[in-house]
């Protein structure tokens, strides 16, 4: 009995200290990239490279096994081990020599900081000003890494480097005084001065500097490809993206036979609706009457911006239905940045904070009205809003039951997955209104399972970009700018364009076997809350939770 209570004791005192470790690792990770007064902008250096390494390392190591862990701690160990391995990966391969993206990389970094930026104290001008100060010697770090990356055979495609120098050659057609690092001071009249002067003698400058080195050094000694594989071990850091975006042990074959399968799929259902419609003319007569009917296309931003709110308030009101438990942050609509827009996709979630009391905004692309069409409006509405980004992450930043580590994570085939099986819940909430958004719906989701044919075919099978936009127009309703913004974004972006589609799959095969496992008993508002209820998770750890749902009757 004695040796009995012994070996209980050594028990738990052995599960509280692998209960404490893991808390202190996600305690040290938490503090992991703060920046600080010598590196304000998260610069990678050797020295940084290096530092980053030998702690995320020493990170790893200490990492407890699950046995003795709560389930709740099981979730936060998996997660936090599946995240220091990518980073740890990253590093070692040497991401950081090509820092940019068609979408600006870093130098988009720089917008989405200052555009959310809120001067409120001395205190807070004090730091600004510190930061804008500190951004050439950013902007010349970053160009050393290129350089370096230029040496090693790691480099950006040519296309995504022209898109940042048109970035750049935009940021400086716009005045100084018009710039958007005025905008966080611009209701306090002699910060704006000092502002202003700063980025007239200062940081525009810096802009210069870098975009010449884009366009006379770096641009012409890059290689004509644009695939990921045509870097130096590019094809295993592509093998390695799929895994880590879709969180399974998928490969880039696997993923290209899913597309195939789900482009041919989908495809059928779209000739379904077209033949409702009345439409006497082929498939790709019927996309270019899509494409060029002003029925589809708002006249004025403000419009576009109109259409889109009724959309969301529309949806808001259908949502207590399929959900017992919805996020305390409000939801509103807004254009997304003009600094942004020519590049960017048609819309995109801004994640709402409590603690910088902002609201979640559904971004909604004005720039090129002829390229945004109305009706795949609800579909984009139901992604970005509600119930997808939003939802989805609101939810997890309320969660009160895990680690803070848990509540600000996201992986893209959660997330993603997650958005792209809220437009297919529009579907039974009624958001779709005509035939014509029940095929921007189809459209939508087309374009989501050509991804995972065109993504690996450029960065995997050596397409080419013409390839890759024609595969993308011949299935699609897009228009034609909104394929050509999406393909430069996937050469920009590796691998990420896979997730949605798979994590979508997973979580509408989950749903299924959840409905025929538990007949009358099952409750779709109680499945979507579960399905959220941990956070962005893996998909190996949401199987696992649904299957013990269905074993426990579908009780939460």
């Amino acid at each position: 009995m004695r040796l009995l209570i012994l070996l209980c004791c050594c028990s738990i005192l052995h599960g509280q200290s692998d209960s404490v470790r893991l808390v202190r690792v996600l305690e040290d990770y938490a503090g992991y990239g703060r920046s600080d007064s010598t590196n304000l902008w998260g610069l990678a250096t050797d020295a940084t490279v290096a530092a980053d390494i030998a702690f995320l390392d020493d990170l790893r190591s200490r990492v407890p096994a699950p046995e003795s862990l709560s389930s709740a701690q099981r979730i936060d160990r998996a997660l936090l081990a599946f995240v220091l391995d990518d980073r740890l990966y990253r590093l070692r391969f040497g991401h950081h020599l090509f820092p940019l993206d068609a979408e600006g990389g870093f130098l988009a970094s720089v917008i989405y900081r200052v555009s959310g930026r809120r001067i409120r104290t001395e205190e807070d001008y004090a730091d600004y000003l510190t930061r804008l100060r500190a951004l050439p010697q950013f902007f010349a770090g970053q160009q050393v890494n290129m350089e370096r990356g230029l040496a090693a055979g790691k480099t950006n495609p040519r296309l995504v480097v022209e898109r940042n120098i048109e970035l750049i050659d935009r940021t400086l057609a716009t005045g100084a005084e018009q710039s958007m690092f005025v905008n966080p001071v611009a209701d306090h009249e002699a910060r704006t001065a000092e502002v202003h002067k700063l980025v007239r003698d200062t940081l525009y400058p810096a802009y210069a500097r870098l975009g010449n080195f884009l366009r006379d050094d770096y641009l012409p000694a890059l290689p004509a490809g644009i695939g990921i594989s045509g870097i130096t071990d590019g094809k295993e850091f592509y093998r390695q993206r799929v895994r880590f975006y879709t969180t399974t042990e998928l490969t880039p074959e696997e993923v290209f036979a899913t597309g195939e399968a789900e482009v041919a799929r989908i495809r059928t259902e779209m000739d379904e609706i077209i033949a409702r419609t009345g439409f006497s003319g082929t498939y790709a007569e019927f996309l270019e009457f899509l494409r060029t009917d002003p029925q589809f296309y708002a006249d004025t931003p403000q419009a576009l911006l109109d259409r889109a709110a009724w959309i969301t308030n529309r949806i808001q009101t259908e949502m207590p239905r399929y959900f017992t438990k919805l996020p305390r942050m409000p939801l509103v609509v807004a254009p997304v940045p003009a600094a942004l827009a020519p590049n960017y996709t048609g819309g995109r979630y801004s994640p709402g904070s409590s603690d910088n009391r902002r609201a979640g905004q559904f971004w909604v692309n004005t720039y090129d009205l002829p390229s945004r069409p109305l009706y795949t409006l609800p579909a984009l509405a139901l992604h970005e809003g509600v119930p997808g980004h939003h939802t989805q992450m609101m939810l997890a930043a309320e969660l009160e039951a895990v680690s803070d580590f848990r509540r600000d994570l996201y992986l893209s085939a959660f997330g993603e997955g997650w958005a792209l099986y809220g437009e297919y819940l529009g579907e039974e909430m009624g958001v779709y209104a005509t035939d014509y958004e029940k095929f921007g719906r189809l459209t939508y989701e087309m374009w989501r399972a050509c991804r995972l044919v065109v993504d690996p075919g450029m960065h995997y099978f050596g397409w080419s970009r013409e390839r890759a936009v024609a595969y993308m127009a011949d299935h699609t309703a897009l228009s034609l700018r909104e394929v050509n913004s999406e393909i430069d974004r996937y050469i920009g972006w590796p691998g990420q364009a896979v997730s949605y589609k798979m994590g979508e799959l997973t979580i509408r095969r989950l749903r299924k076997e959840a409905e025929a496992a538990l007949g009358d008993n099952f409750d779709l508002a109680e499945f979507h809350n579960l399905i959220l209820a941990d956070g962005a998770v893996t998909m190996s750890l949401l199987e696992r939770r649904v299957r013990a749902y269905i074993d426990r009757g579908g009780r939460n």
